[in-house]
């Protein structure tokens, strides 16, 4: 014993000696930050986003349809940058899939690091519970980022998994959902969405994404982002919260693919909001998920760029919002414009294919104008002839639908419902998209 606390000296003695040698973290604000990047760029000053609280503001937010589309024509997803079609499966995996990825890391989201340090997984706590009279187990899973480079940040990730009593190779739902907002969120109706899913004995697991990297400009030199840059600025073309999100969702698939209870192969990434873009971002990035379920993730998201309903592009790039994007993406803000983009959110869905993938939204009337339902279907019918080159259905029409008509018939689908700003009423339709894929309901 004495030996081994005499070893553990030694080596917490090396990492004090090693940490004192290193550069602390920066400390700024969203502000400071911003403005850092803005210089980096070469960039004065950029456009003002709209105002969606007060409509008679002077940059109130647009919701007139006549003034909403701008730039109509959206570059195609099945012409490669040279102009030639794209005709063949092989050339979309092979020439224009790439090209397409190239753009959103360059210009949208950033890269992820090629050098980021490995996770070790273990049980943090468990116990046993019921969902809607059914017995189910949860288990805290943290997730340890190795830090041994730059031992002044700490990542554990945190990973709420629950399963129905003796699951064994069970489908798996992974939820983005910061565990600080439960308080914020008003109850769900019964059955709430867990309650459906352990119904169909399945399991579901809770992703805190704010465990992986913050979701302020304040946190880019802490977290992982700030793991891996050793606490220093980002580069324009470095990740940005929603990548950093989804390597973090990646990792999660990693620890669940050693889990007897579930199935890794059978699962989906889920999320809402700013939670909707990750999980549409998690998608495009990571094949191993089977199926995405995307909800009211509008600008950044499934919402077209080239579209001024809303939230805007310059929302996005603003000292808000700018830490979910590469530092690049600020330039489109100004001095040039979302008509500049080489790529917009239909390429972004398009990267998903040929898996199964669940666009929602909820009525502009109840709280969703802010995401532009419209603008995230018109993005989803101009995926959809990548689908139908992989083989796969898409969605048949390019009219939008009555609210709460469901597309659901392909792999690729889209319903509005009638509530607001949440996935709730959406999930019963989704539930049965998935069972296609996964299985009959039990």
């Amino acid at each position: 014993m004495r030996t081994i606390l005499l070893a553990c000296g030694v080596l917490v003695a090396a990492v004090a000696a090693n940490s004192a040698d290193l550069p602390p973290p920066l400390e700024l604000t969203a502000e400071q930050d911003h403005e850092m990047m803005l210089d980096r760029l070469g960039i004065t000053s950029i456009r003002q986003g709209a105002n969606g609280r007060d409509p008679n503001a002077p940059n109130a937010a647009n919701y007139d349809e006549s003034k909403g589309n701008p730039y109509p024509d959206l570059p195609e997803a099945l012409t490669l940058d040279n102009g030639k079609s794209v005709k063949t499966m092989r050339q979309w995996w092979s020439r224009r899939r790439p090209e397409i990825v190239e753009h959103f890391d360059r210009e949208v989201y950033g890269r992820v690091p090629k050098h980021v340090p490995g996770v070790s997984w273990t049980v943090a706590d468990s116990k046993h519970e019921t969902r809607g009279g059914i017995e189910v187990l949860t288990r805290k899973l943290l997730g340890h980022v190795d830090n041994s480079k730059y031992p002044l940040i700490n990542v554990d990730i945190e990973l709420y998994l629950t399963t129905p009593a003796g699951a064994k190779g069970v489908p798996v739902i992974i939820e983005f959902f910061p565990p600080e907002w439960a308080a914020r969120i008003p109850p769900q109706p019964s059955p709430t969405w867990q309650e459906q899913v352990i119904a169909r004995g399945w399991a579901y697991a809770i992703l805190s994404p704010t465990s992986i990297q913050a979701d302020n400009g304040a946190g880019l030199t802490l977290g992982i982002i700030g793991l891996v840059n050793r606490g220093q600025s980002r580069a324009p073309d470095d990740w940005g919260a929603l990548r950093a999100w989804a390597w973090g969702a990646s990792r999660a698939l990693d620890y669940l693919a050693t889990d007897p209870a579930v199935d890794a192969k059978r699962a989906v990434i889920e999320g809402v909001s700013r939670y909707g873009k990750a999980s549409l971002v998690t998608m495009a990035y990571e094949p191993r998920f089977a199926i995405g379920f995307i909800g009211s993730s509008g600008m950044g998201g499934a919402a077209l760029h080239r579209r001024r309903i809303g939230e805007l592009l310059e929302n996005v790039a603003g000292s808000g919002e700018y830490h979910w994007m590469a530092g690049n993406y600020i330039k489109y803000a100004g001095p040039l414009t979302a008509k500049d983009l080489p790529v917009d959110a239909h390429e972004l869905i398009a990267l998903s294919a040929p898996r199964p993938l669940f666009i929602g939204a909820g009525n502009p009337a109840q709280g969703d104008a802010w995401v532009d339902p419209r603008g995230m279907f018109m993005a989803t019918a101009a995926a959809s002839p990548v689908y139908r080159l992989l083989g796969k259905r898409a969605l048949d029409t390019m009219e939008f639908p009555p609210m709460e008509t469901s597309l659901t018939s392909g792999e690729l689908a889209w319903r509005q419902h009638a509530g607001g700003h949440t996935s709730y009423p959406n999930w019963a339709t989704f539930l049965e998209f998935a069972q296609r894929y996964f299985g009959a309901a039990k």
